[in-house]
């Protein structure tokens, strides 16, 4: 892991402390990428004799960027953009335009709905990417980074992303600053 990753990601997760918040960037990221790369994948690209499309060729230089960044966690974006890539190709055979559209603009709301919500009701805070606009990218990193620590790699990692007690100041759902959380 490169030290320029190590501070991006230190950074990162200080805006990521709440697990719940964890989990609604997962539904958030993937319903968010898919929706980008969604209508992009109506349009075939002719290249090299191989059916590829807009949305794969615009989702190339971020799969570098995040292999440079780090190459395991990188590859581990790589295959999830590979399954979210097909799952588009999958539904642009079967739908038209109209419902492509419209998938989309839904998959865009429920995807800022969950991050949203994870800022605003688990870390009572606005979401990184408003701080640092760089944070969009880091998305799929911590949330690969986290995958990796679950299933027992990268405690490099574990490390950085210690889930520690939420930030001073901070409260729970229902509390009034001041009173204790039960889990405390």
């Amino acid at each position: 892991m490169g030290e320029y990753f190590r501070r991006q990601l230190t950074d990162y997760v200080e805006y990521h402390r709440d697990p719940r918040n964890g989990l609604m960037h997962v539904f958030g990221i993937i319903s968010l990428f898919l929706a980008a790369v969604l209508p992009l994948s109506q349009w075939p690209v002719p290249a090299f004799g191989a059916p590829i499309t807009v949305a794969t060729l615009m989702v190339v230089p971020v799969l570098v960027y995040w292999l440079l960044l780090d190459t395991a966690i990188g590859a581990g974006i790589l295959f999830a953009a590979v399954l979210l890539l097909a799952t588009a190709a999958m539904i642009v055979s079967v739908a038209g335009a109209p419902l492509v559209w419209s998938l989309t603009a839904a998959l865009i709301v429920m995807g800022v709905a969950f991050q949203v919500v994870g800022h605003r009701v688990f870390e009572r805070r606005q979401p990184a990417l408003i701080d640092n606009p760089t944070h969009l990218l880091l998305g799929p990193m911590f949330v690969m980074a986290k995958l990796f620590i679950a299933l027992g790699f990268r405690q490099d990692l574990a490390a950085i992303i210690q889930q520690g007690p939420p930030r001073s100041g901070a409260f729970y759902p229902g509390e009034r600053p001041g009173e204790s959380h039960p889990h405390s």
